[in-house]
């Protein structure tokens, strides 16, 4: 990002320039002035350069040596408390990864307040530097970040593309040419009465934040907080989840060799896996500033009341039921790019999405067409690690959808396609579940309530086309993440909508485009609270800190009692018409109002 020209250079330039008549030549007298300027510009513009990327290596992920398929693969094996790691989409054994103790999470922290206390110190260029030479990193190496995250999470190369390696370099990119401008103190407004002041706030580091993530995305939702607490200036300790310790331990090396090729101390990015009775210990650590949790409800209630034993402020993502609306004014001919963004935002990365695509909700006038068009599409869907869908990150989760397909079919809802576990016959101990095509959902069923978090398409008919029916079926569950909606731009009901959303996200005619231009990222009421991505990410991860300086002090002017305010108070009647007096002055509405402060203030001076 450059550097905005300094103002005093300018303005040397200005004087320089400014005797110089129009098509005339510059003064002689001038010339000094001149090349004064030119030469502090150009030390300027070399100081002021940004630093190219530095291309680093990282030794390759630890691949298993032989091919070795469990035959009923679990994070847990009974006889050790290492967590075993194996490939979701084939069941291929990857290792162990010993969870870490509380005295290891203890030396994790320490380790990275430490190098936090120098990093502290660090310019935004130099954080720009480190990002870029990230940035670099994950350009040049998308297919294996794609490969590690696939085998680890069970997703297709597609899939891991858009969802690791697209939206991390957005997020990087982002970063580097915006977070300065998002961290810099900005000035704010006086009033009358504190006209002699001027006001900044300030975004400082706030030391050593942790992140608790979620299992999709290994790779993504791994380095995003990273991202962002390395360019607030902050340390961090990031709690990945068991299911991807594998992956997670490969991505922590490429992130930690960014810092060292730019001389600067790895230990300030820390990982950390364990099983859920040791996560407390992360969760009310005292040395910890704030967590960023990424998971479910009734985890994050537990999060939650633990961080309050140290009084660590919480930022929750908690999942949600996202709608994604298609409304009577919806031109037909747009139909068909509608139905390929439903068939993405149903089933990527097997529909194991946070602000994937929950339920499909549509205007009377579109319904039938729309399921016609989708069915087809569904049931073509092929399963494996090298098809359309890949599989899910463990089958505990089967038995659930299972039941709410066939409770909801009881109910009236039509079964179109899947609905049902999947024996893959060359992946027999792959975690497959086929996709699924569920029509004629109502509000009051179960899975038009619960987040499915699975490949499940769920199609909904409102009553009418007009907005308060479809915001009764959108806004009906308690979840408020992202939505989408699809219509005319000139029809009152979009706006109507858009604005009726019980949602932190609303992407319009288009789908989770807010968090490819990192608009801040979150939810209301089930989803969770606070912000990630875009200045608002990065500002909940500081110190924000509010100065008041004397605008003119240099001249003496700062502020002192007046003798009538002084204690002891001399007479408490006068005293408080003077106060008067001073509130009517600054506040007063009419300048007869104000005159009449200032006769109070001098009649009880």
């Amino acid at each position: 990002m450059a550097a905005e020209i300094p103002r005093s250079l300018l303005l040397q330039l200005r004087t320089a320039l400014e005797d110089t008549p129009v098509g005339g030549y510059i003064p002689e007298s001038s010339w000094a002035l001149v090349w004064s300027a030119l030469a502090a510009l150009a030390v300027w513009y070399i100081a002021s350069r940004e630093e190219g990327p530095v291309r680093y290596n990282v030794p390759k992920a630890n691949y298993p040596k032989e091919e070795n398929i469990l035959e009923n693969p679990s994070i847990k094996v009974s006889g050790t408390s290492a967590i075993q790691c194996y490939a979701p989409a084939t069941g291929q054994f990857l290792g162990f990864v010993n969870p870490s103790t509380p005295e290891g999470i203890d030396r994790a922290i320490d380790q990275a307040h430490a190098a936090q206390a120098e990093w502290a110190k660090t310019t935004f260029r130099q954080r720009r530097a480190v990002l870029r030479s990230l940035l670099q990193y994950v350009l040049d190496n998308q297919e294996e970040i794609c490969r590690v995250a696939c085998l680890d999470s069970g997703k297709t190369m597609v899939d891991a593309q858009l969802g690791e390696v697209l939206v991390t370099a957005e997020k990087l990119e982002w970063t580097i040419k915006h977070g300065e401008k998002a961290l810099r103190p900005e000035s704010r407004p006086t009033n009358l009465l504190m006209a002699y002041k001027k006001n900044t706030v300030h975004y400082e580091p706030l030391g050593v934040v942790a992140a608790l993530i979620s299992w999709n995305y290994p790779f993504h939702n791994l380095i995003g907080p990273i991202i962002s607490a390395l360019f607030a200036g902050n340390g961090i300790v990031v709690k990945v989840s068991e299911q991807t310790a594998w992956s997670s331990q490969w991505f922590t090396q490429v992130i930690r060799g960014a810092l060292v090729a730019h001389g600067h101390n790895p230990a300030l990015v820390q990982t950390v896996v364990c099983w859920p009775q040791t996560a407390n210990h992360i969760t009310s650590h005292p040395k910890i500033s704030h967590i960023t949790f990424i998971g479910s409800q009734p985890v994050c209630k537990k999060v939650a009341e633990s961080a309050s034993k140290s009084l660590i402020p919480v930022l929750a993502e908690l999942g949600g039921k996202d709608a994604c609306i298609v409304l009577a004014s919806t031109p037909k001919s747009d139909l068909p790019r509608i139905v390929n963004t439903l068939m993405r935002g149903s089933f990527q990365a097997s529909g194991q999405n946070c602000i994937g695509i929950e339920r499909i909700v549509v205007a009377p006038e579109h319904y039938d067409t729309i399921v016609s068009m989708v069915e087809p599409r569904v049931k073509a869907l092929r399963l494996g690690p090298k098809a359309d869908v890949g599989a899910m990150i463990s089958d505990s989760a089967f038995t659930r959808l299972e039941i709410l397909v066939a409770d909801a079919v009881k109910q009236g809802a039509r079964l179109l396609a899947g609905g049902k576990r999947y024996s893959h016959p060359e992946y027999p101990s792959g975690h497959y579940f086929v996709p699924t095509l569920l029509v004629d959902v109502t509000p009051d069923m179960a899975i038009a309530q619960e987040e499915c978090f699975g490949p499940i398409m769920v199609i909904m008919r409102t009553a009418s086309s007009s907005a308060a029916d479809i915001l009764a079926v959108a806004n009906a569950p308690d979840f408020g993440l992202g939505s989408s909606v699809f219509g005319s731009d000139w029809d009152s009901t979009l706006h109507e909508v858009v604005k009726g959303l019980k949602a932190g996200m609303v992407a319009v005619n288009d789908f989770g485009a807010t968090y490819a231009v990192q608009l801040p990222f979150g939810g209301v009421a089930g989803s969770g609270y606070g912000r990630f991505a875009g200045e608002e990410g990065l500002r909940g991860l500081c110190n924000i800190k509010a100065v008041c300086n004397d605008r003119f002090g240099w001249l003496g002017i700062r502020t002192a009692i007046p003798r009538p305010m002084q204690y002891p108070v001399p007479d408490q009647e006068r005293s408080w018409r003077f106060a008067r007096g001073v509130v009517e002055v600054g506040y007063g509405m009419g300048l007869g109002r104000k005159v009449g402060g200032v006769v109070g203030i001098l009649s009880n001076s």
